[in-house]
Order: structure tokens, then sequence, then C-alpha cells
């Protein structure tokens, strides 16, 4: 009997630590989220904007080198509107020869007297974070680097980078260039860029400018008889060491790097369909900053996948339709133009919805559409609503979170017999609406 009782009580605990254990798991697997060791981070889906993980994202800190990815899109806009070409030679002035002679800076090595491609120095640059090769492009895009500064903070405006500030061309402390600190800014300033700023310079140079990957997906490259290699440890490298943080689909970005800055990344990795974009800012060691980075990556590669949230030509369900005047329909139905697909965390579907925006202009005074209509015709905008913690929003302001509102039939505009009809029946209907008021005033 005992043996019983004792064996029954064992199974009920059994019982109650599965039902604990199913009671858990939701809330767990809700709850997970990365951690990442480093000032500031942030986690952005490259195809559609989307910030998948934020850390102090909007905190201003110096980028040291990352800088170089705004030095290098200028680079290639200069190639691109046809003021250079890759194939430009150019040769080096005192001030970046100087910074390249510097042994604290560890240079390539620059020679004066020498005619050196512009597709040299981009890549001394963009691959071995060459300072002095920045200096020298920066020189012969705007004549000086102080105006190639001027042309560094234009840009990022007209990007909308949110929190930036740059002060030279190479994400060095200006104290560190001497008398050479660029015209205009402070000789004791340095660059300033947020996570988010920095993630967005990245989305657009790699989106304006693709071939910017064919170079930074480099680990080694020859450079004036010598082998530079990329500080980009994540790439594959070939070395024991440096193979440890190999990460499978990376191919950029830039590393960054100075006593104020820490060490810093801002990284591109691409699987399959899936290009990710993180950056890490202010981490205490080279290694870290490609471990914290591993781990963004590895979030945003498992724990998301690309998901139709809503399919072209839902309806929602309480604003299915919407009245319509003068036409030979009372009403008209509307739904999205286009899909919504955006990469989710697979159990948090339900956690979306959409909001109506309708163009105030297309309703007459008593809130109705006005005849004619036609079939496709943007009524208003939807934009998608998330209902979940951590709500990170788009780095971009054109992302396919907001789609059209459209009209999903015509509705032709009613004959002038059948809106004289309504005309005079509203104004019976109006006129007996106030006898009906008058009488009930009478008693």
């Amino acid at each position: 009997m005992k043996h019983n009782v004792k064996q029954g009580f064992v199974i009920f605990l059994a019982a109650m630590v599965m039902i604990v254990s199913v009671m858990v798991q939701p809330f767990t697997a809700q709850a997970q989220e990365v951690e990442v060791e480093a000032e500031s981070a942030i986690l952005v889906d490259a195809n559609t904007g989307k910030i998948l993980y934020a850390k102090n994202a909007d905190q201003a800190l110096p980028p040291a080198s990352m800088t170089k990815m705004m030095t290098e899109y200028l680079v290639w806009e200069a190639v691109e509107s046809g003021q250079i070409s890759w194939d430009t030679t150019t040769q080096i002035s005192d001030y970046p020869y100087s910074i390249s002679a510097n042994a604290s800076f560890s240079g390539v090595g620059l020679q004066q007297s020498k005619d050196y491609t512009v597709q040299d120095l981009y890549n001394a640059m963009a691959i071995n974070s060459d300072n002095a090769t920045s200096i020298a492009l920066a020189e012969l895009i705007a004549g000086s680097e102080g105006e190639f500064v001027k042309m560094m903070n234009e840009k990022g405006k007209e990007m909308g980078l949110p929190d930036f500030k740059f002060v030279n061309s190479t994400g060095l402390d200006n104290e560190s260039l001497g008398d050479n600190y660029p015209e205009g800014t402070d000789p004791n300033a340095t660059n300033l860029l947020s996570a988010e700023s920095s993630a967005l310079l990245a989305y657009h140079l790699i989106k304006d400018y693709p071939g910017a990957l064919d170079v930074s997906s480099k680990p080694v490259e020859n450079f004036d008889g010598q082998q530079i290699r990329n500080w980009n440890h994540m790439l594959k490298h070939d070395t024991t060491f440096l193979d440890q943080f190999y990460y499978e689909g990376v191919d950029g970005l830039k590393t960054g790097f100075t006593d104020l800055a820490g060490y810093s990344f801002t990284g591109t990795a691409q699987k399959g369909d899936q290009r990710l974009i993180a950056v890490v800012m202010k981490t205490d060691s080279e290694e870290k900053r490609f471990e914290e980075t591993a781990k963004l990556f590895d979030y945003g590669f498992k724990q998301f996948e690309y998901t139709e949230v809503f399919p072209k030509g839902y309806q929602v369900d309480d604003k299915s339709s919407l009245p319509v005047a003068k036409g030979k329909a009372d009403e008209l139905g509307i739904s999205i133009s286009e899909g919504i697909t955006i990469p989710i965390k697979p159990d948090e579907k339900d956690l979306y919805s959409i909001e109506y925006t309708i163009d105030k202009d297309k309703f007459n005074k008593e809130g109705e559409l006005t005849a004619p209509i036609e079939k496709g015709e943007k009524i208003g905008t939807a934009q998608l609503k998330y209902e979940g913690e951590n709500d990170y929003g788009y780095i971009i302001k054109d992302s396919n979170s907001t789609v059209d509102v459209v009209a999903n039939e015509t509705v032709e505009k009613s004959n002038w017999f059948m809106l004289t009809l309504g005309a005079i029946g509203d104004f019976f209907v109006d006129l007996f609406t106030t006898v009906v008021d008058w009488v009930k005033g009478l008693f």
C-alpha cells in the first residue's frame, strides 16, 4: 500500500514538473533575446530596414575608422558622376605622406612623386583601413580634407543619419593630426556616429554601391609590391588565429579602433535571401567586437524568418469598405495594394496588425468618397503595427511596413437624372426632419 502511495506521489510530482515546464516554455521563448557586451549595438535586416535588436543605438560615440564608410561612399559617388574614374591617378601631398610615414598610424607606406590610381588608394582604405590613402582621396575629390568634411556632413544629412558629426575623413582624433586638422573643424574634435547612424550609412553604401562589398570582402590584397590584410577577421583569412572568428556569409564592412573609441565594427553578412547589418561600438578588445557581432548574426539568422504577415488584398474586418457619394454604388471595398513580408519570430505573427490612414482630401464634408473612383486608385496608407515588446521600428522611412490602401473596384459617377432624384429625395428628407423637429418642439 505504502509503495503504491509513494509511486503515486512520484507520478504526481512528475506531472507537475511537466505542467510547469509547458507553462514556462512559451514565456521563455517570448522573452528570448541576445545580450551584447558593447556600449551600443544594433542589428538591422538590410532588405526591409527592420531593426531586430538595439542597445543604446542612438548614443553618439567616436566611430574611429568606421568613419571611412562615408569616405568610401563619396568616392563611389564621384566615380559614378564621372568626376574621377578608378584609373584616375594622383600623387601624395605632404599631409597624407606625413600620416603614412608615422609608425603609430601603421600605414601602407605611401611614397611621394609616384602616381597612385584611385582603385589602389580605395583598396588600401577599405581593406587595410589606411588613413593616409583616405586623406589622399579626400584631397583629390574636394581639393582639401576640410572641403571634403563639408561634403561628408552634407551627405549625412541627405541620408537622414540621426546622430552624427564628421570632422575628418579617417576617424582619427583631430588632435592626432597636429596642425593638419581639417580647416573649419575643432583641433580637439573627433568624429561621432551612433550605432543606428553607422548601420544606416552601411545600408546606403551597400544598397547604392553594392560593388563596395566586392572590395570589403577581400581578406588580402596586393598594394605597391606588398600584401595588405583586412582587419575584418570574420572573413576567411586561412590562418589559424584569425579563422577562429570566421563567420559564413560575412562580406564586409568596416572595423574601427582608437583609444577613445575602443574596438568597434560594422559588419554585414548574407545567408540565402537575408542580409543583416550589425554594429557594435566600444567593446573592450579586438576579439570581443567579432564575438559580439557573431552573437547578433546568430540571433538574426536563427530567430527571424521572412513571413508574409498580410497578403495583397488584405482587408481590415471593420474597415473593409467606405461610403461613396454621387456614384452608381453606395460603398466601395478597400484593401492593401501589396503584401507585407518582413522578418519576424515564428510565434509572433499574431502580434502584428494594420492601421489605416485615409487621405482626407478624398472625402466630402459628410465623410464620403466622391465618385468617380478607379479600381486601384490610392485611398490612403496602411501602417504595420507591432503589439509585442521591444518594437525597435525601422532604420529607413520608406520601408515596406507602410503600403497603399486602394479601391477594389471602379465606381462610376451616377448620371445627372439619378443625381437629381437623389438631391430631391435628400431635400424632402431634410424637410420632413425639420417639420418633425418643429412639431416635437410644440409639445
